[in-house]
C-alpha cells in the first residue's frame, strides 16, 4: 500500500509537522526543568534555549557553551531542543552559531533569529549557518525560525517565508507594538486587544498567510497570562481558529498543556480523517464515498495533514492507524 506522502505530495516539500508549543527557557535551571517536563509529557512541545534574553551581560560565550551542553545532554531525549541566538546587531550572534553548531549541531532542532529587518538579514544568517554547519562536518540543514517583529520584516514577510530552510515564522507581538512609538496602545499587548487592534490583526494575518503559502509554520506570540488556564487556552484557540496559527510560544510551564490542547485538531474530524484515508489507501487513492460524500486527492491531502498534525500534537490514535501510516507498533 502506497503511503500518503508518496502519492499526495509528489515533488513537493512536505509541510513541517512540529509540536504545537514552543517553550522558552533562559537559564540552565529552567532549561533542565523544561526537559524534565518534556520527558514526562512526551514531545508535545519544543524547548527553545534563549541566548538573546537569557545570557547575562558579558557572559554570552559561557551561556552559549551551556546551551550546547544542554542540547547534547541525556536530558534531551526527544531531540526537540532549539536555540534563539542574539540578533544581528549584537557582537556575539556569530559566536552563538559557531559554539552551538560546532558542539551540538547534530542534535540542534532549529535556530531562531530575532529582530530581523528584512530578508537580507535572514540570508546573512543562512550563509553563516551553512558555513558553520560545513565546518562542523555536518551533513544536514538546520531549520531556521524567523521572528517577525519589525516593520521591515513584516514588509518583506513573503520573501522571508520563501527562503530555503525557513521552517517557521514567529510573531513578536511586544516588540512589534513597541515599534509603533505609542501609536498602538499597550492594551494591544494583551487580550482581547491583541486580537482586535487593526494594525496587530493585519500583522498576524499577513504572517500566517505568508507562512502557510510557503510551507512554513506560523507561530503565535506569547500570552502574558501565567495562572488563569482558561485565558491561556482561549488565547491559543483564537490564534488557531481565527488566524490560522498552528503553533504558539510558551514562557511558563503552566501554559504548555492548555496551549497544546487548544491547538489540537477536533477529535471527531480526526476520526473521519483516519476512516477516509484508510478507505482511500485501500482503493489505491482513487475517489471514494464516505458518509454519502465524495472524496478525492484534494480532500485526501487535507485529511492526511490533519492526521499528521493530530499525531504531532500528542492525540491518541488507534494502533492500526499508527501502524498503517506512521510505522508504530
Amino acid at each position: 500500500m502506497r503511503h500518503p506522502s508518496q502519492v499526495l505530495f509528489a515533488g513537493e516539500q512536505p509541510f513541517p509537522m512540529m509540536p504545537a508549543v514552543d517553550h522558552y527557557a533562559g537559564s540552565e535551571k529552567l532549561m533542565y526543568k523544561a526537559l524534565q517536563l518534556q520527558n514526562e509529557l512526551g514531545p508535545i512541545f519544543d524547548v527553545t534555549c534563549d541566548c538573546e534574553d537569557g545570557a547575562a551581560a558579558g557572559a554570552a560565550r559561557e551561556h552559549a557553551e551551556m546551551v550546547a551542553a544542554v542540547i547534547m545532554s541525556d536530558a534531551n531525549q526527544h531531540g526537540r531542543v532549539g536555540v534563539r541566538i542574539h540578533d544581528l546587531s549584537h557582537p556575539h550572534w556569530q559566536q552563538d552559531i559557531e559554539i552551538i553548531v560546532t558542539r551540538a549541531g547534530r542534535r540542534l532542532a532549529f535556530v531562531t533569529l530575532p529582530k530581523v529587518r528584512g530578508s537580507d538579514d535572514v540570508r546573512r544568517l543562512l550563509g553563516e549557518l551553512s558555513r558553520a554547519t560545513t565546518a562542523a562536518g555536518l551533513d544536514r540543514q538546520i531549520p531556521v525560525h524567523v521572528l517577525i517583529e519589525t516593520h521591515g520584516a513584516l514588509r518583506e514577510v513573503w520573501d522571508i517565508a520563501a527562503l530555503p530552510v525557513v521552517e517557521s515564522l514567529d510573531f513578536g507581538l511586544m516588540d512589534f507594538v513597541s515599534g509603533h512609538h505609542g501609536a498602538i496602545p499597550g492594551s494591544a499587548m494583551q487580550s482581547p486587544g491583541q486580537f482586535e487592534h487593526p494594525l496587530v490583526v493585519r500583522a498576524k494575518c499577513e504572517i500566517s498567510a505568508a507562512a502557510l503559502a510557503n510551507g512554513a509554520v506560523p507561530s503565535h506570540n506569547v500570552t502574558t497570562e501565567l495562572k488563569d488556564l482558561d485565558v491561556i487556552r482561549d488565547n491559543a484557540q483564537r490564534a488557531r481558529n481565527e488566524f490560522g496559527y498552528l503553533r504558539m510560544w510558551s514562557i511558563h510551564p503552566n501554559q504548555i498543556v492548555p496551549i497544546f490542547e487548544a491547538m489540537r485538531p477536533d477529535f471527531s474530524e480526526v476520526e473521519d480523517a483516519a476512516a477516509i484515508l484508510v478507505a482511500a489507501q485501500d482503493c489505491e487513492w482513487g475517489p471514494i464515498q464516505h458518509h454519502g460524500k465524495l472524496h478525492d486527492r484534494a480532500s485526501y491531502r487535507y485529511y492526511w495533514e490533519l492526521l499528521a498534525r493530530a499525531r504531532a500534537t500528542g492525540m491518541s490514535l488507534r494502533e492500526d492507524i499508527k501502524q498503517r501510516f506512521f510505522g508504530n507498533p
